[in-house]
């Protein structure tokens, strides 16, 4: 059964239903939205209980020669780590439609379409063997969010939107330069043409130096933005300030999650002399992302703001995870992913669920609403205490073993102390906001505030459980990962930096 088929186009099959029966109506198309969303991430949980952890190299393979006189073939396939992000990325697109149930009440049919659309081309990121192919469904993905932006989202929505827009763009014409500079060497050194990324990996690691700068730093930039690691990150806060609530959940929860997964998927194994080269000034601006991130954050008046902020900070882990390569560092910026995945994306529906009463996000407006949301205050400050890192949550395990990871390696120890001592930096801003917000004299622009409603329970509870269970219990999660990350720094022996 072509499970990772099925997977990727549900999604796209609903879109079009809903495209070609307008008389759904809004009613319809939001129940057909969900059950196409739920037969996606039932699919995917499928494919997670077929997987095998202890099995080297990808799984669930499809592989179709498509364009044989160009050498592209449709080739899907999983590891432990794309699993991972599959599971994720269809879980949250389920939380994400419910969210958006009531918040979303004019052109309902597009907006739906396009989050449809927006899940097939972040599944096939996911998936995809061919390089080919990668760049179709990664250039899928950009336009329905720079949609959901423009379309559905606040007052500077379409400067938003663009600036979204032109950045992912610019990033990715610059990885299509490489994917073709790469196309040409693999023709010259074997005669035959391919963008398969298994055939690739034979042949490219050996090319010389100059070369792999040259690829890497293109398929750099793309991520880099993605991530968003510093200086490549300013589209983020307006992106996610402007965003509707399902929309900042899916750029949280999934999109900045490509980034770190290309350079996993693509980078390392590619271009291992480039990764030995270009591996401590990328740790460097890991730290200044996770530095920068965090003073910024801490003077940030409004709560999407703080939260985007946040996501720089914590981004730069998953980078110094990466680039310290090593078992510890690879595992750990998985788990970064993962724990990010579910604590920013809660984050960024509980503050949906106060905009939805009070229509602001202006900090100094709240306080006291652990008396009125007493149930709201409770979840939220679970999430807060997961992104601090607070032990027996899923934000710790992770950044731990990140840090643990840079400091194995003796030129990067200093900036593992760096990182440490900013996690305290975040301690601070999460918490004081928490503090102002939910604790304190109750604000009389609250009164009247009805705690959460059974539909935003339904979406802040699985990502709770998760925060929770992998906290306390990540060893399913790094049976999976094991293989994959060792696959990773098998094709990088002479880059060992210990």
């Amino acid at each position: 059964m072509p499970i990772l088929s099925i997977v990727t186009y549900i999604p796209l099959a609903a879109a079009v239903v809903i495209l070609l029966l307008p008389g759904l109506g809004d009613r319809g198309t939001r129940w057909l939205a969900l059950l196409a969303s739920i037969a996606t991430f039932a699919a995917s949980l499928v494919a997670l209980v077929g997987f095998n952890p202890r099995a080297a190299g990808m799984q669930f393979e499809e592989r179709v020669v498509w364009l044989p006189e160009l050498g592209i073939t449709y080739h899907l396939g999983v590891d432990g780590i794309s699993i991972l992000l599959l599971v994720l990325t269809t879980l949250l697109q389920v939380l994400a439609i419910i969210a958006s149930w009531t918040p979303i009440t004019r052109r309902v049919r597009e907006y739906y379409i396009s989050m449809l659309l927006l899940e097939t081309g972040m599944i096939g990121v996911f998936i995809s063997l061919d390089l080919f192919l990668f760049y179709i469904f990664w250039e899928v993905m950009l336009i329905p969010m720079a949609l959901l932006i423009g379309i559905w989202g606040s007052t500077n929505r379409v400067y938003a939107a663009v600036k979204f827009f032109l950045y992912t763009l610019a990033g990715s014409l610059l990885m299509l330069v490489g994917i073709i500079a790469m196309y040409q060497v693999y023709f010259d050194r074997t005669g035959q043409r391919s963008l398969d990324l298994l055939d690739l990996q034979r042949v490219i690691p050996q090319t010389d130096l100059v070369f792999q700068l040259w690829v890497f730093l293109a398929f750099f930039v793309a991520f880099a933005i993605k991530v968003p690691m510093w200086p490549f990150h300013t589209w983020l806060p307006d992106a996610h300030v402007e965003a509707p609530t399902a929309g900042s959940v899916i750029l949280a929860g999934v999109l900045l999650k490509m980034g770190g997964y290309g350079f996993l998927r693509f980078n390392l194994p590619l271009f291992p002399a480039a990764t030995r080269e270009l591996a401590f000034p990328i740790l460097l601006l890991s730290t200044i992302a996770i530095i920068y991130g965090a003073l910024v954050a801490l003077v940030q008046p409004d709560l999407k703001k703080l939260v985007a902020y946040s996501s720089v900070s914590h981004m730069g882990f998953v980078t110094m995870g990466i680039f310290a390569l090593n078992q510890q560092g690879l595992e750990g910026a998985m788990i970064v992913m993962l724990s990010h995945g579910f604590v920013t994306g809660a984050l960024f529906l509980l503050v949906g669920v106060i905009y939805e009463r009070a229509h602001t996000r202006e900090i100094a407006y709240f306080g006291g609403l652990a008396t009125r949301m007493p149930v709201y205050a409770s979840l939220f400050g679970l999430f807060m205490l997961s992104s601090i890192g607070l032990p027996g949550m899923s934000g710790f395990i992770g950044e731990f073993l990140a840090i643990l990871g840079a400091f194995e390696v003796e030129q990067f120890r200093w900036m593992a102390v760096v990182a440490m001592l900013v996690i305290i930096l975040a301690a601070f801003y999460m918490m004081w906001m928490f503090q102002r917000v939910v604790f304190g004299q109750e604000s009389p622009n609250v009164r009247g505030f009805p705690d959460v409603t059974w539909r935003e329970l339904v979406t802040l509870a699985p990502l709770a459980v998760l925060t929770i269970a992998v906290g306390v219990y990540p060893g399913p999660v790094f049976e999976l990962l094991h293989a994959p990350v060792e696959g990773v720094l098998a094709a990088l022996p002479q880059v060992a930096l210990r």
